[in-house]
């Protein structure tokens, strides 16, 4: 088959109008799951799907998806990502993925071309996670990882569920799931880091996803006057919560540089100056390449956190938010990846994902690969979020010819 020509400024436009659903004042965009401003944006993308003549599902998580039909009636090669973002987002996370996949069918429309297997684009339901846990729900409930009822009843941080939310938004769909047949899924993505950008390198030819896990801890203390209590005599939530903070960094220099460890959120009540702290609610978010090696951390941050809050005299409790280990993909559409991008003259390296994403459910089912273009200097999940033009057009480029030889195998 002949490699149609991607319309370069289509896509480019594209994304400035999904971007502009949702968007922030100054820059970025926040289109939280399940909200009004997820709902017009998916909106825009079931428009766009239609508009190219795809056949359009949506299922009973929310997750959408659009095939161009082949030459024969089998498995689709799949593209997508999803749409939602976190409070304050940019306007390539995930949006990209799902945004050149729909220009891959628009240029095969445009040329007039079928391949022989179905091209689907899928959307999928809050892989973000900021507004309900977990991250990744939609593939999860559409890989069968995660019971759909257990997902609809879901309790999100605003005391909403994704069950009501899906039906008030109008995408709780009439699709099934837990039956679904994909030939193999492609994820086109932004680093989200800096390595791709500090080394001037195009493509990122992606290997797998490190393993993560998010525990969230809850302290309990005793409130009492910060001046009039003796050190001793104390039962400092706060204090508990300082040490397992410190320690999950110190965690990180122990195993080495695959480690990583963050704090993202931290509550303290009754959160006064000369108040002891009597409550302590914060999250811990541990990520490695390695499985063996995450959960030696995890086990070695959950015994720190109960032998200082015993110390200390401070109830301790965690709750478990995710856990996915690492993945590793397909070698074959790695491999594909790679000769790809050497052929168009690209610089590239293989490298690790550093962040979760639908890839890493969807390689359960499926062979399934990544594609990584830079972030400049670095971010992401920031209004400040950028890709340049031209290595977004790069990825896109590289995504439009492996998924026609994927979709032309014999």
């Amino acid at each position: 088959m002949t490699t149609p020509v991607l319309d370069q400024a289509r896509l480019l436009a594209s994304l400035q109008e999904l971007g502009s659903i949702g968007a922030l004042p100054g820059g970025g965009v926040c289109r939280l799951a399940l909200t009004d401003a997820d709902r017009l944006g998916r909106d825009w993308v079931v428009a766009r799907m239609r508009a190219l003549g795809m056949s359009v599902t949506i299922d009973a998580i929310g997750n959408g998806v659009g095939v161009y039909h082949g030459l024969e009636e089998r498995a689709p090669v799949m593209a997508g990502s999803h749409i939602d973002t976190v409070r304050t987002g940019g306007l390539y996370d995930g949006n990209y993925g799902v945004l050149a996949g729909l220009e891959v069918v628009a240029a095969l429309r445009d040329a007039g071309l079928r391949t022989k297997r179905p091209i689907a684009v899928a959307f999928f339901t809050n892989e973000e996670g900021s507004r309900f846990a977990p991250d990744m729900m939609g593939s999860l409930v559409f890989q069968g990882d995660l019971p759909l009822e257990q997902a609809l009843a879901t309790r999100g941080i605003d005391g909403a569920t994704v069950g009501d939310e899906l039906r008030r938004i109008g995408y709780a769909g009439a699709a099934p799931v837990g039956a679904n047949s994909v030939d193999s899924y492609v994820e086109l993505h932004i680093e989200q880091g800096p390595v791709l950008d500090r080394e001037a390198i195009r493509i990122g030819v992606v290997e797998g996803v490190q393993g993560i896990s998010w525990t969230e801890f809850t302290l309990r203390g005793v409130s009492n006057h910060a001046g009039t209590t003796p050190m001793q005599m104390r039962n400092d939530a706060g204090y508990v919560a300082a040490r397992v903070a410190t320690f999950a960094r110190e965690l990180t220099q122990q195993h080495g540089g695959n480690q990583i460890a963050t704090v993202g959120a931290l509550t303290l009540s009754p959160n006064l100056i000369n108040v002891i702290a009597n409550q302590a609610v914060f999250t811990v978010d541990l990520r490695n390449t390695d499985g063996a090696v995450l959960a030696t951390a995890e086990q070695q941050l959950w015994d720190f956190a109960a032998a200082t809050a015993a110390a200390e005299g401070v109830a301790c409790e965690r709750r478990a938010l995710a856990r996915f280990d690492p993945v590793r993909f397909d070698p074959a559409i790695v491999d594909r990846v790679e000769r790809i991008a050497g052929e168009r003259g690209l610089s590239h390296r293989r490298l690790p994902s550093g962040a979760g994403h639908d890839a890493q459910i969807l390689a359960r089912m499926c062979p399934t690969g990544m594609i990584f273009v830079p972030s400049v200097n670095g971010l992401s999940h920031n209004v400040e979020e950028y890709t340049k033009p031209a290595d977004l057009i790069a990825g896109a480029q590289v995504l439009l010819q492996l998924l026609i030889e994927l979709a032309e195998r014999p």
